[in-house]
């Protein structure tokens, strides 16, 4: 160890992770000690590290964290996570922010101050490359004087803050990437709930957790689209075709539309959704690049049912495809009737949320038809209190699969039960 250069050393600190170890570690000798001072460019607290972060009083706390980012020189990522605690005052949270803001490039944080500061006065104008910001308000944003030119990826975490302001908000940040948006707590000054966002730069977009009547995205250059957990009444994506991924994870929303956004869409991934089959595949038909296609948790409308030959012909190049929702008569017989082959398909994932014999049939009838297929996944739901029918059940399935496969070893068969 006493031949690593200093600079190495520092790198070692900054990989621990936790303040608490790289403040014990830069103690094993003088050399650590330089490091540690000149040479750390990664420096985390966060209140579930360590037990004592709870006992200590806020203002041990303001100590020991001042000290702490004082003793190093030319910090690049700063994370401060103060979950559970109380409110800090301001003073000192803001000679920390500007101690480190000449050479910071990474900024996460979630303290709680009394009073609340203005984080954008405090990191704009500078050379910050990803913000994250938590447990905080936003508000009076000035694109001209807030400007986060270098800004890449930002995200906002249980953040008060005004749909004009966050519009604002991307406007001051002309190069960001990658937008996080969970739980926000949107202030409106209309009496419908609308938010729209203009960006040229936003390539990925992750939104959780959020409430609106009216969401309007444009947004050029977007390639990742996941909405999780959002109740939406009108959603609409505006862009010029770039998009690769889209996921729905538990979504509400009555009308949905990416407009002219599909044709490059390589992965496709709904579950916990309601559908109308018909519409939902309009508008993901013209994706003749689609690898992956997931519909997990799915509840179709008017009784619709997948139609796997339409799924064959519209995407040449699917060799991923997942499929889990209620098993009717109709699902296997007009689903999979005809000749239909995924010829590509190489990973096929089939689920049931309850089992019964139509679901070894279902599996029967797409091992038939995928000629490619390597590996076959299983998904199943297992209650804890099982009725003698349902083990009877359980057990003549895994009996009819044991036999079924028999017929096709060169495919890899996984169970997963939840």
């Amino acid at each position: 160890m006493e031949y690593l250069p200093v600079e190495v050393v520092g790198n070692i600190l900054s990989r621990l992770g936790a303040a608490r170890n790289v403040v014990i570690a830069s103690a094993t000798c003088k050399k650590w000690q330089d490091a540690w001072t000149n040479h750390l460019h990664t420096l985390k607290f966060n209140s579930n590290d360590w037990p004592l972060y709870h006992e200590f009083s806020t203002s041990r706390l303001e100590i020991l964290i001042t000290q702490t980012i004082f003793q190093t020189k030319g910090l690049q990522c700063l994370s401060i996570i103060m979950d559970d605690v109380d409110e800090f005052s301001a003073a000192p949270v803001i000679a920390w922010l500007m101690y480190t803001r000449e050479t910071l490039r990474q900024l996460h944080y979630n303290v709680r101050t009394t009073p609340n500061i203005n984080i954008l006065e405090k990191c704009g104008r500078q050379k910050l490359e990803v913000l994250t910001l938590s447990h905080n308000t936003i508000m009076g944003v000035e694109p001209s004087y807030q400007k986060f030119s270098c800004l890449r990826s930002l995200s906002l975490n249980y953040v008060s803050i005004s749909a004009l302001d966050l519009s604002l908000l991307l406007t001051a940040c002309p190069k960001v990437e990658v937008l996080t948006l969970v739980s926000l707590d949107i202030v409106m000054s209309d009496p419908q709930a609308m938010m729209e966002l203009a960006t040229n730069s936003l390539k990925d977009i992750y939104v959780e957790a959020i409430s609106l009547d009216k969401f309007i995205l444009e947004a050029d250059n977007l390639e990742k689209l996941h909405l999780k957990d959002c109740t939406l009444e009108d959603f609409e994506l505006i862009g010029k075709g770039m998009l690769r991924f889209l996921k729905i994870d538990d979504v509400s929303v009555i009308h949905l539309d990416i407009g002219e956004n599909a044709e490059n869409l390589e992965i496709v991934d709904v579950s916990n959704f309601t559908i109308m089959w018909a519409k939902f595949f309009h508008m993901i038909s013209r994706s003749k690049k689609l690898r992956k296609l997931r519909l997990w948790g799915v509840v179709f409308d008017d009784d619709e049912e997948v139609d796997i030959e339409t799924i064959s012909s519209s995407f040449p190049l699917l060799n991923h495809l997942s499929l889990n929702y209620d098993l009717r008569d109709a699902a296997v017989h007009y689903g999979l009737q005809g000749s239909v082959v995924l010829e590509n398909v190489v990973v096929l994932e089939l689920g049931w949320t309850v089992i019964n014999d139509l679901f070894t049939l279902w599996v029967s009838a797409f091992l038939e038809r995928c000629p490619r297929l390597k590996k076959l996944v299983i998904h199943g739901v297992v209650s804890e209190t099982k009725t003698p029918e349902e083990c009877h059940m359980l057990a003549n399935f895994t009996s009819s699969v044991v036999k079924l496969m028999r017929k096709y070893l060169h495919i890899e068969v996984t169970f997963e039960y939840e």
